[in-house]
């Protein structure tokens, strides 16, 4: 019998853990590198919802008009440095054409396409990681002061679901039966009931990567920076000490630090990142049932194993800025106005690196330059959500099987 084909996944995040898993059960041998260990870049720290609801776009009808006040505001949800801002104009340029309705519309189906899979695709590898007792599928809640403001979501909540969501109106009294320890300042929420969380997004990904072991995968610690090319087509990725690993097929799929290695590989791509912080807390005697998105304020509070979380807002400042963690105090902050009986006592702060698409859909592509590359990230706020979407996808790709989905919007050439 021939050897399976060797494939070199790039990058060891949620995402790369379920690719991987995926090339697996299509029969390929798999080698994991990333220069972290797994799990511990954007993975470790995220907000933990598995948002199977949000097919709205980050960048929406009349985001052009809320730019300056957002970037005026030191507490608001999008804050960009000064500095950054020649090397971030293409990308603002190319979220800005995206807000236009039209291509809201079309880019919110094709986002639905990919998230109305997300439970199935999950729930046999939850089963056989067995982490079933780390995933809830109670759905969250968003919550609004005034009517006024749920009418301004009118737009995002009918376009959800125009796209197959379901969304329920709630009344305050119904939200403080859910969650009785909530300020009594919220006069109406919504119910977004296929919404889902997991009670630590690393134990989620370090049990499926200790799947992806038992099956026969193994991992390498390497930063890989370039490529070997043999016949015209890569053969082998050289770290960055030197060293050559050698493939058959090759994934990249390190989340933001993917658009140089495409860029090595012939495929240019306006790949950036979102800076997020939290903080998580201890409970200290306060109660949260479920995922709570507080809408006027852009943050998420989310009850995990080891405390609540507190995160949202948008920082644009690359990769290689200091992390401002007065963010994260001023997300806490509004944190504890929306659940009075948080305190910061044993706190800890986090900043992530979101890797995204202006037009908020991921890249799951084959390159358009050699036949035995490919490529999954940019899935910004969604990549835990995704994942095993994005893994099953792939894995068909690389074998060459018929696409379950039509896989043009998510080419990485679409720019």
């Amino acid at each position: 019998m021939s050897e399976p084909q060797h494939v070199l996944v790039i990058g060891a995040g949620i995402i790369g853990v379920n690719v991987g898993l995926s090339l697996q059960k299509q029969g390929f041998a798999v080698t994991l590198a990333d220069r972290d260990a797994p799990g511990r870049g954007t993975s470790f720290g995220n907000a933990g919802g598995i948002a199977a609801t949000e097919c709205a776009p980050i960048s929406m009808p009349g985001t052009l008009r809320h730019v300056p006040g957002w970037l005026m505001d030191p507490t608001g949800p999008l804050s960009l440095r000064l500095s950054y801002l020649p090397q971030m104009l293409p990308w603002l340029l190319r979220f800005l054409v995206a807000s236009r309705r039209s291509n809201v519309e079309k880019i919110a189906t094709e986002l639905a396409a990919l998230l109305h899979c997300a439970w199935d695709d999950y729930a046999p590898l939850i089963l056989d990681a067995k982490l079933q007792d780390a995933v809830f599928k109670d759905g969250a809640l968003a919550v609004y002061r005034t009517a006024q403001g749920r009418r301004a979501a009118d737009y995002s909540i009918d376009l959800r679901r125009r796209n197959g969501v379901v969304l329920t109106d709630i009344s305050r009294d119904q939200i403080y039966e859910m969650e009785p320890d909530l300020a009594p300042i919220f006069t109406c929420g919504v119910i977004e009931e296929n919404w889902g969380r997991v009670l630590d997004p690393f134990k989620i990904v370090t049990g499926l990567y200790q799947l992806f072991l038992d099956r026969g995968g193994k991992f390498e610690t390497a930063e890989i920076v370039d490529f070997v090319y043999r016949d015209g087509r890569p053969h082998a990725a050289i770290n960055q000490i030197g060293d050559n690993i050698t493939f058959d097929k090759v994934v990249v799929c390190c989340g933001a630090w993917s658009k140089q290695l495409a860029s090595r590989l012939g495929n240019k791509v306006p790949l950036d990142t979102e800076r997020g912080y939290n903080t998580t807390v201890p409970y200290h005697g306060v109660t949260l049932n479920h995922m709570v998105i507080s809408a006027d304020d852009s943050i998420v509070l989310t009850p995990m194993e080891m405390g609540i979380r507190v995160g949202g807002a948008v920082e644009l400042a690359g990769l290689k800025a200091a992390p401002n963690y007065d963010r994260a105090k001023a997300l806490f902050a509004k944190g504890q106005q929306v659940l009075p009986g948080l305190r910061d006592e044993g706190g800890t702060q986090w900043m992530g690196f979101r890797p995204s698409i202006p037009d908020s859909k991921p890249v799951i592509s084959s390159s358009s330059r050699h036949d035995n590359t490919f490529f999954a990230f940019g899935h910004g706020h969604l990549g835990l959500t995704m994942a095993a979407t994005t893994g099953r996808l792939l894995a068909d790709l690389v074998a060459g099987n018929p696409a379950t989905l039509d896989m043009t919007p998510y080419r990485i050439n679409r720019f």
